[in-house]
């Protein structure tokens, strides 16, 4: 599957979800005293909420290189998985400087709406399904930022929560249609709270934890509930008959 138009359309509400997240950043930014080309310039260089707002709290309180240079790398440290997964689902198409250009617009949902398709993924598909979310963040920000000193905070808050609110509803759909999958999830949820709760695993940073559930309930789905290559019933697809002559 490659097409642009379909990789556009089905880009749209994740941009619709980064434009209400991304105010919340553009106001944090210019409340912290980044101007609001500056803010706008982040979002457009960096396209991860958790790392942007990590980012500034380093850059605020005088953190140094080093610093900033860990904590993003424990923040986006996920991306590494989802682009190993997601090198299964691509085409020919994606040749090494396409994989590395297409890296930097890699982002959880954009991976969720990636791997859920039927069919491998060309650069045309992909390369629309980001435009509406880069956009999407980078404009949401620079309105955030225009409008940081007139929005109240009740509504900031709010607006934080958009992006998770967003990923479940495109998490939900693929637990309707296989038992497996919600086992597995629903283990990766258990795992989380169990981490944020027990002595010792608490105080685990978030990237890690969310590595370590993810890499757990993927090692046991992959025991516990293997595919198999012929198919999920176990069965051997018949042969094709095979032509006279042949």
């Amino acid at each position: 599957m490659n097409s642009f138009s379909k990789g556009f359309r089905d880009g749209i509400p994740i941009g619709l979800g980064y434009f209400s997240v991304s105010l919340t950043f553009g106001i944090m930014a210019v409340n912290e005293g980044f101007s609001v080309w500056q803010a706008v310039l982040i979002s457009m260089t960096n396209l991860t909420s958790a790392g942007q707002f990590a980012g500034i709290t380093v850059m605020c309180t005088a953190g140094s290189l080093i610093e900033m240079a860990l904590t993003q790398f424990v923040i986006n440290l996920r991306y590494a998985l989802m682009s190993l997964s997601l090198t299964q689902k691509v085409d020919k198409s994606f040749t090494v400087p396409m994989r590395l250009f297409f890296g930097a617009f890699h982002t959880d949902e954009i991976f969720a709406v990636s791997i859920v398709q039927e069919k491998k993924i060309g650069t045309k598909y992909f390369f629309g399904l980001t435009i509406a979310p880069y956009f999407g963040w980078a404009l949401g920000t620079l309105v955030g930022a225009i409008l940081g000193a007139i929005l109240p905070p009740f509504i900031s808050s709010a607006l934080s929560v958009a992006l998770y609110g967003m990923f479940i509803a495109i998490v939900i759909p693929e637990m309707k249609k296989s038992g497996k999958m919600t086992i597995v999830v629903l283990l990766a949820v258990a795992l989380k709270i169990a981490m944020t709760y027990t002595p010792f695993l608490k105080d685990i940073t978030e990237g890690f934890a969310i590595i370590i559930c993810a890499v757990v309930a993927s090692l046991a789905g992959a025991v516990f509930f293997p595919i198999n290559d012929y198919g999920d019933d176990g069965e051997k697809p018949a042969a094709k008959p095979r032509k006279e002559g042949a």
